[in-house]
Parts: C-alpha cells; structure tokens; sequence
C-alpha cells in the first residue's frame, strides 16, 4: 500500500509535545556574506517550548548567531519517513558558566536523568561548551513525505 503524504498544523501545545519527541534537527543559520549555513544537531527542548543546541563557542552556528540570531530548524523524527517540522526562531548563546543549568535541560530532555549531574557540567565545562537556545517564532506543519494526498482519491 502506498503512502500518501501528511501535513498536520499543530497548535504550539501540539508542536511541543513534538519536539519533545523529535531530536534531530538541521540548523540554518546565516553567514557573514549573506548565504546559509547548514548544521546537523541534536536538540531538546526546555520547559519553556525552547529549542536546546549544545556545541562549542568557535563552530559557525554560534558565530553566526552571535550576528544574526534569526535561525531556521528542519527537526526530524528517528525514522527517515516519519514526521518532521519546519521552525522559525530567534537563538541566543549562551556561554559558560551561565549555560551549566541549560546543559542539564538539554540532557535531561534528550536522554532522561544523568547518575552525576555534576560531573555532567564538569565535563561540559571541562569541554568549553556553549548553548545554543532558541525561541520559536512560527513553524509549519508537522509532515510526512509520500505521495500525493490527491492521487489517494
């Protein structure tokens, strides 16, 4: 049986529980000369509905945020053919030690409880990371690719 696409437009209760779900995602951020770059990420999200990047401060995302925080997220479901939303936001970097309690936020909604939260923020201080956070601004429709939904008639 074929599979036919999907385009479902959540309310923002609806696209949180999405992303809460969802951990994948590509980032588009904007260069120095006016073109786009693309980041492969995992993200969590925040009890605030806000997207959770973890990277280092010298990465190109973060550099350009620091400029532009206009970013774009293409955020994905394990599966290649399952469901995927397109979000528009506003980002900010947070640098250390003001990030430490985010890295905790990010973890936690990636992958659950940590056994020693302080060796979590020692290894990501230790590391020099930052964090990328960002607000959600619009966003479309959760989808699916396949075929047109027409062609199901």
């Amino acid at each position: 049986m074929p599979k036919f696409a999907t385009a479902d437009r959540p309310d923002r209760d609806q696209l949180t529980a999405f992303l809460r779900g969802a951990h994948r995602a590509v980032l588009i951020t904007h260069r120095a000369s006016g073109g786009l770059q693309s980041s492969p990420v995992s993200c969590g999200i925040d009890d605030s509905g806000r997207l959770l990047i973890s990277t280092y401060p010298q990465r190109a995302k973060a550099t350009n945020i620091r400029r532009d925080p206009a970013v774009s997220l293409c955020v994905m479901s394990e599966d290649w053919n399952d469901p995927y939303v397109h979000v528009d936001g506003t980002a900010e970097v947070l640098d250390l030690p003001e990030a430490l309690e985010g890295f905790v936020e990010y973890f936690r909604s990636i992958s659950g409880e940590h056994p020693d939260w302080d060796e979590y923020k020692e290894a990501m201080a230790k590391q020099g990371k930052c964090l990328v956070r960002v607000t959600v601004d619009s966003w479309g429709p959760i989808a699916t690719g396949g075929f047109p939904p027409e062609l199901a008639e």
